[in-house]
């Protein structure tokens, strides 16, 4: 009878914990989890305000030279139907100017900061995959 007693109350107790499982949600069926936060960044669709935007266009970047003062953070804003993927020169090293890596590869319609531009002197950038196209090179010249 003991025996009997215990495995009655095995069976409610397993029967309760599942009634619990499923009114918080972690049983089957109900609807599905939402899924985790892209980590990606999101593109932001416009351009940065002010003079220190640099935008990709089906024609190539614009400006092509852009003069800030140092401690600038120049946003890169791909307003093309493809892919970009912007580096400082030289290339493939992309070693002149480190702050211009942060940029990197921009989806259409995405935009991304540089680093602190924070020493004084030109960066010549491009698109790493359109190196040799002139109409995808520029320079930043920090003051």
């Amino acid at each position: 009878m003991r025996t009997a007693r215990k495995a009655i109350w095995g069976f409610l107790a397993a029967g309760a914990m599942a009634a619990a499982l499923v009114a918080c949600g972690g049983g089957s069926g109900g609807s599905p989890p939402s899924p985790s936060p892209n980590p990606t960044p999101a593109p932001t669709g416009s351009p940065a305000p002010g003079g220190t935007t640099i935008t990709i266009n089906t024609t190539g970047v614009s400006p092509a030279t852009i003069t800030v003062a140092r401690g600038t953070q120049v946003t890169f804003f791909n307003n093309d139907r493809q892919n970009h993927d912007m580096q400082s020169d030289p290339h493939p090293e992309h070693t002149d100017c480190p702050e211009l890596g942060q940029v990197g590869f921009l989806a259409p319609g995405q935009s991304r900061q540089t680093g602190n531009l924070n020493t004084a002197r030109t960066c010549g950038y491009h698109d790493h995959e359109l190196f040799a196209d002139p109409k995808w090179q520029g320079k930043i010249v920090i003051q």
